[in-house]
């Protein structure tokens, strides 16, 4: 089970730095990202990132859709939390 606080987690860091990638003109600013992004990733609970990956292995990873990956996930995080949120004010 994921837990609303991974998500939670998550959902900070990458939207944060997606915020930042997409309206940097750095090359080097990019890289950097891209490095934080793809080690965080690989920290980050198996369960979590095969469900906002859709099992895609490159995901995050891949430099060419990157900024693509970057906002997926963003929405799909974002999803899981309203998610989360709905369930909670149902129960």
């Amino acid at each position: 089970m994921i837990s609303k606080d991974s998500i939670e987690t998550a959902y900070s860091f990458l939207h944060q730095k997606r915020n930042v990638y997409i309206h940097s003109t750095l090359d080097w600013q990019k890289d950097d990202i891209e490095y934080a992004i793809s080690t965080y990733v690989d920290d980050m609970s198996q369960e979590l990132y095969e469900a906002i990956s859709d099992g895609r292995a490159d995901f995050l990873r891949d430099h060419k859709r990157f900024e693509e990956d970057i906002t997926i996930s963003v929405e799909r995080l974002e999803e899981m939390l309203y998610n989360c949120r709905v369930i909670k004010i149902l129960n």
